[in-house]
């Protein structure tokens, strides 16, 4: 699917989505990304210390980045798609976790 091309709807979307995360590090790096986000969202209802949750777009975007930067040598879609990034984000997180993506390509 070329980028030059406005992607119209969701599910063209995350198959595109797929296709940019496609090396098991960089799935991984998502993976702890969201997992951190997780982790302060508890931390922060829990103890009600609010001034942490600057640490949720560090973790989500920061990793994330770092991985399509470093390991996959491409751009993140959440430049052009930042609402379905986002989703997808997430998206890919559970399914990594229920086992219906894999970290692997095999």
């Amino acid at each position: 699917m070329s980028t030059n091309k406005r992607i119209t709807n969701y599910k063209n979307f995350y198959q595109f989505y797929l296709t940019e995360h496609k090396k098991p590090l960089t799935r991984i790096f998502h993976f702890v990304g969201i997992l951190l986000v997780f982790l302060v969202i508890f931390y922060v209802f829990k103890s009600g210390k609010e001034r942490f949750l600057w640490y949720c777009p560090i973790f989500g975007y920061g990793l994330a980045w770092f991985s399509h930067a470093a390991i996959e040598k491409n751009k993140p879609a959440t430049f052009r798609y930042p609402l379905w990034s986002i989703i997808s984000d997430f998206r890919l997180f559970f399914e990594l976790l229920i086992g219906k993506q894999k970290f692997t390509n095999k």
